[in-house]
């Protein structure tokens, strides 16, 4: 009976163990390229404005954070960095700073999903029209699917 037991558990670990690494290493594998860093640069030259991902910030970890300058503009918000890998990331405009899940589920309702981030060294999220990045002060990378902070960057 023991060894039954003893056996089931082990594979239910082993089975979930699995299960975290496909959620982890699905999106990495499924990726599109990463923008180029002569389109980084050059959607960095027409930026309007600029900010830092730093992985320190309150609301990030060792499994949720970002690095790099971010750079905003009409057309384009790219990043020359990295984020985390992870699933559904999304890319938000906010009036404040936020640094926790605590902040951003606050100021949700002020905040405009600008798009999906879908590559993680290097990133290049197209601005909507209808959306004016200058009505903003902060970007921010969420989780979506998990109700993740990632990281966020103060631009003006």
């Amino acid at each position: 009976m023991n060894k039954v037991f003893l056996l089931t558990v082990s594979h239910l670990l082993f089975a979930l163990a699995g299960f975290a690494a496909g959620i982890y290493a699905l999106p990495i594998l499924t990726a599109p390229a990463a923008p180029s860093m002569s389109d980084i640069a050059a959607a960095g030259d027409r930026a309007d404005f600029r900010g830092q991902f730093r992985r320190d910030l309150e609301g990030s970890d060792f499994l949720h954070w970002g690095e790099g300058t971010v750079s905003v503009g009409r057309d384009f918000i790219s990043l020359q960095g990295k984020v985390a890998p992870g699933p559904d990331y999304k890319l938000y405009l906010s009036p404040e700073f936020v640094d926790t899940e605590a902040d951003f589920e606050r100021l949700k309702p002020q905040m405009v999903r600008v798009g999906d981030v879908r590559t993680f060294d290097n990133f290049m999220v197209p601005v909507p029209a209808s959306i004016d990045p200058g009505k903003f002060s902060t970007v921010v990378v969420w989780c979506e699917s998990f109700g993740e902070f990632i990281t966020a960057a103060s631009y003006r």
